[in-house]
């Protein structure tokens, strides 16, 4: 505890000696009695708005440098989450989203969703003002929706009770297997 408070106290002398070595000198005293004062050289007189520069020299000096590839990437996502993250809450979006998971079928799911990502790209887009982000964020839309085509489903459903209209291809190995099966059952007969 002694030493505690002599700590104390010490630091508090010091701080009182520092404090009073930072008092000026009083104003009567000369600094330069018995010198010569230097004569001061004349300047050139300005231009009365300042002197002239050059707006793109001037732009040009503080114009940030262009950030590394990964950088940017890294920038674009945060900026997208950001954006992400005050769309999701919006009504109209939360709206598409449901009707999207509503769909009975899978081709309706699909344009459903499709719009929905037309409603929420388009919200995320008005959000910003930065022409970078709004490309970036067509090019997300476009993934998204690219993901929901199925190049290799008909993209028309079949009526209900037709029966798709089998391949030529096709129609000729179910003659085939049948033909097996027949050669089958005759020779389990004959024996």
């Amino acid at each position: 505890m002694k030493a505690y408070g002599v700590m104390v106290f010490g630091m508090a002398i010091c701080i009182a000696i520092v404090l009073r070595a930072q008092e000026a000198a009083p104003p009567s005293v000369d600094l330069y009695e018995g010198q010569e004062l230097p004569e001061a050289s004349p300047t050139p007189a300005l231009p009365p708005n300042g002197p002239e520069l050059d707006l793109k020299a001037l732009d040009q000096t503080f114009k940030q440098p262009p950030l590394g590839r990964d950088a940017e990437a890294t920038k674009l996502r945060v900026e997208w989450r950001q954006l992400r993250n005050r769309t999701v809450n919006d009504p109209a979006v939360r709206a598409a989203k449901a009707y999207a998971q509503s769909a009975r079928t899978d081709l309706e799911k699909r344009q459903r969703l499709r719009e929905y990502y037309n409603v929420y790209y388009q919200r995320m887009s008005a959000l910003t003002n930065d022409a970078g982000i709004k490309v970036a964020l067509e090019a997300y839309r476009n993934t998204h929706q690219a993901v929901l085509a199925q190049p290799r489903v008909r993209p028309t459903p079949t009526p209900e009770g037709a029966t798709p209209t089998p391949t030529p291809v096709k129609a000729a190995k179910a003659a085939a297997h049948k033909e097996k099966k027949k050669k089958k059952k005759k020779n389990k007969l004959h024996m």
